[in-house]
C-alpha cells in the first residue's frame, strides 16, 4: 500500500438491518464518519455476526453480501455492497494473529455479514475501498484486547479498522414507537463515561461492570467489538464518541473514536 496516513480505530454500533433504509441521524451518522475521516487505503472490519475458533478472515477477490437476517423489508434482501478483498492484506492479518497466539483460518468463499456490509454501504456506498473481515475469537473479554493490539500495526499503513456490534443490544428490548428506557440510558452513559474517562480495564472486569449489564447485552458478541476496537487504537489512550442516538427504542447507536492522540485526527462533534 502507498500513501500511507496513519488512522484511528472506530466502533461503529450497526443496528438493526433496516437502518439502511431509514431516515434520521442514526443513518446519517455513518455518512458523517466516512466524510470527517481521511480515505482509508483498505478496511479490517470485526462484526458481532461471525464468532469463530480459529479465527476466521475472508480471502476473497470478490465479496458476496451475505443476507444474514429475517424477518425485515423485502427490499433489503436484494441489496448488494460488491466490495473486492485483498489477498495481501488477508495473509497480513494472519501472520499478525498468529504472532499473538491466535489460530488463524483464510475463507475464500465466505462474503460480509450484515454487521460488516451495512456500515460500509453507508459510509462508503461506491465500495471502491477493498475490505477483509475478520471474525470475532472464542475468547474472553481480557483477551480481546490482545486481539485487538494484534491489529494495531495496520493503522500505521493506513487501514481503517472498525470493530461493529452495538452499545446497547438486547433485541427483547426493541419497541416500535417511544423513547429509550432508563436503563438503557444509564448503561450507555456508562459507557461513555469509561471510554472518555480513559477505564479500559473496566470494560474487561467482572466486577467494575454496572448493573444493567446484562440487561443491555444479554450477550456479548455486539459489545466485544469496542474492546477490539479500542486496544487496536491505543487501550492506554481515551477514545471519544462521536455519535449517539436510538433508534426501536432501545436500540443504541453510539460511534466511538480511538486512537485520535497518535493519528493525529481531530476529534468530531456529532450528536452526543
Amino acid at each position: 500500500m502507498s500513501d500511507h496516513v496513519p488512522l484511528p480505530t472506530l466502533f461503529v454500533s450497526h443496528g438493526a438491518p433496516d437502518i439502511i433504509i431509514s431516515s434520521g441521524d442514526s443513518r446519517d451518522s455513518f455518512q458523517q464518519l466516512a466524510a470527517t475521516l481521511p480515505v482509508p487505503n483498505a478496511v479490517v472490519i470485526v462484526s458481532a455476526h461471525w464468532i469463530s475458533g480459529p479465527v476466521g478472515i475472508t480471502d476473497m477477490e470478490q465479496l458476496d453480501t451475505l443476507h444474514d437476517f429475517g424477518g425485515f423489508q423485502p427490499e433489503l434482501y436484494t441489496m448488494n455492497y460488491p466490495a473486492r478483498g485483498n489477498h495481501q492484506l488477508s495473509r497480513r492479518l494472519s501472520v499478525l494473529l498468529e504472532e499473538k497466539g491466535f489460530e488463524t483460518k483464510l475463507h475464500p468463499k465466505r462474503g460480509l455479514d450484515h454487521g460488516a456490509w451495512m456500515p460500509l454501504k453507508l459510509m462508503y456506498p461506491d465500495a471502491s475501498i477493498p475490505v477483509v473481515q475478520v471474525s470475532l475469537p472464542e475468547s474472553s473479554l481480557t483477551e480481546l484486547v490482545e486481539f485487538g493490539d494484534a491489529l494495531t500495526p495496520l493503522t500505521e499503513e493506513g487501514v481503517l479498522i472498525i470493530g461493529s456490534g452495538g452499545s446497547v443490544h438486547n433485541l427483547r428490548e426493541m419497541k416500535r414507537n417511544g423513547p429509550p428506557d432508563a436503563w438503557a440510558l444509564e448503561f450507555d452513559a456508562w459507557l461513555k463515561d469509561r471510554v472518555e474517562g480513559n477505564h479500559p480495564d473496566d470494560l474487561i472486569t467482572v466486577e467494575q461492570l454496572p448493573d444493567n449489564f446484562r440487561q443491555a447485552h444479554p450477550t456479548l458478541e455486539h459489545y466485544a467489538p469496542i474492546i477490539v476496537a479500542w486496544a487496536a487504537g491505543n487501550w492506554k489512550e481515551p477514545g471519544q464518541r462521536v455519535h449517539q442516538s436510538f433508534c426501536h427504542g432501545n436500540v443504541a447507536i453510539s460511534h466511538y473514536l480511538f486512537g485520535l492522540r497518535s493519528s493525529g485526527t481531530q476529534a468530531i462533534n456529532r450528536r452526543r
